[in-house]
């Protein structure tokens, strides 16, 4: 999959144009991969290239840059999913190029002379331009102007619920991986390279692999059944933590997973851990004896989940 992150010249497609798709896809859930089956399947028949228009940071993320919602997916993960779909291009700019633009330019200036767009899918909520002004309407009529052809995909529902990235975030606060899961068509995960911590875990019997979430808010915080994705001879098992370890005065989120019966050396490994089950929320202990005996506890409960 090819990847712009400018609004440039070199993004200039085949003459005869693209089929697009413009949102954040935040987690790709099964109501994003209705757009996206849609979006390959008209532009397989129309023999046109895929592109998922997407923006960095996403818009809320600009506008609340001291508190974001917590995202699901950062935007490496989004490039692997899209990857994995199939999808040919993914257009990732800076919001910033396009945060004023009237629903106008942003069609004939973005869309038509940028793009050169002959198709584009969409949700039916999907809203655009400055103030989010800018709605599937304006784009159907543009689109009888500019000659290209507009889908409004209808939302994707579970146990009678419509699928959205906000209510994926909601459950996953609330410690509801069933729900995320059913949304989502996955586990929800989070991945990132294996960082040096400080060793205390080895020390105490339950050594950890490290991860480095490089987000300001997290989804999920707590105490997890997980399992390991990207290390050879996986998936692997094991006992995750989301959050700030404050008995040991930590102040910075951070994913530790200690994997069962493992004992390789992974710093520098780039990994992917699922959440199966939350087993608790994180506490503080008056002292460390408390704390391993709770992991031991946790470490019983997680191969107990993940057996089942």
């Amino acid at each position: 999959m090819l990847l712009y992150r400018y609004l440039s010249p070199s993004m200039s497609p085949p003459s005869d144009g693209r089929a697009v798709t413009i949102g954040a896809y935040d987690g790709i859930h099964l109501g994003h991969r209705a757009i996206l089956m849609e979006l390959k399947q008209q532009a397989q028949a129309a023999g046109l290239p895929t592109s998922v228009l997407s923006f960095e940071p996403m818009p809320r993320e600009f506008f609340s840059p001291a508190n974001p919602p917590a995202r699901l997916t950062r935007f490496r993960e989004k490039f692997e999913v899209l990857n994995k779909i199939g999808i040919d291009e993914l257009l990732c700019p800076h919001f910033s190029a396009v945060r004023d633009l009237s629903p106008e330019a942003f069609i004939k200036g973005l869309l038509v002379e940028g793009l050169n767009v002959r198709k584009i899918v969409v949700g039916q909520d999907f809203r655009f331009a400055a103030g989010r002004v800018g709605g599937t309407d304006d784009l159907e009529r543009a689109g009888q102007a500019y000659g290209f052809d507009v889908t409004a995909v209808p939302p994707v529902y579970w146990r009678d619920k419509r699928i959205s990235s906000t209510d994926i975030r909601l459950a996953l606060h609330a410690g509801d991986l069933e729900t995320a899961r059913g949304m989502l068509g996955r586990y929800y995960s989070m991945s990132g390279r294996v960082v040096r911590g400080l060793g205390l875990g080895r020390e105490l019997g339950f050594p950890t692999a490290n991860v480095s979430l490089n987000r300001r808010q997290t989804p999920v915080d707590g105490i997890f059944a997980a399992r390991v994705i990207g290390l050879s001879g996986g998936p692997l098992d094991g006992v995750a933590s989301v959050g700030t370890r404050p008995t040991v005065g930590g102040d910075k989120p951070l994913l530790e997973i200690h994997i069962f019966d493992f004992s390789r050396d992974i710093y520098g490994e780039y990994i992917t851990v699922e959440f199966v089950e939350r087993l608790r929320e994180e506490r503080k202990y008056s002292d460390l004896d408390s704390m391993v005996a709770q992991m031991h506890k946790d470490a019983s409960a997680a191969r107990a989940a993940l057996a089942a």
